[in-house]
């Protein structure tokens, strides 16, 4: 059973915004404004696109060929990340081990989409968020792996 501090009950609700905002640049504008978004430390540790990614600009250089790439083949995948089961514990005063299982969908091109649509994936995620000198809750830390993926 979770009990917390009233200290980190507000930090609880402020690295799950943390979280919301990262799932919803994905969702919005498919991680093209990651670094405007400002939920990742410039040093985060992010797995994606089967390897790991060291600080902010290399994640954001990720995001950037991707929907480069998508947009050359002429099809830009419209995504929705489903955040589900968070689980927030602190390591430390700033630091906190995230868990939580993602179901995502994606599919290209306008919506609204007809028919049935079946998740592309679903994945268990582990995230830390650290907490800057002015307060601020950030992701420093990525790694999924999916257990489900669509065929």
């Amino acid at each position: 059973m979770a009990k917390f501090t009233p200290e980190q009950a507000a930090a609880v609700l402020a690295i799950k915004q943390a979280v919301y905002e990262w799932g919803d640049e994905l969702d919005v504008n498919n991680g093209e404004k990651m670094t405007e978004r400002d939920c990742l430390t410039s040093d985060v540790r992010y797995f994606v696109g089967g390897e790991w990614r060291e600080g902010i600009e290399a994640v954001q250089a990720f995001y950037n060929g991707r929907i480069a790439a998508q947009r050359e083949a002429g099809a830009v995948l419209v995504m929705r990340h489903i955040i589900t089961s968070l689980r927030v514990s602190f390591e430390a005063d700033d630091k906190a081990s995230v868990g939580f299982m993602l179901v995502f969908f994606a599919k290209a091109g306008e919506p609204p989409f007809k028919g049935y649509a079946d998740p592309l994936a679903v994945a268990d995620v582990q995230m830390e968020c650290t907490r800057d000198a002015e307060g601020e809750w950030r992701i420093s830390f990525f790694n999924s792996g999916q257990i489900f993926q669509r065929g």
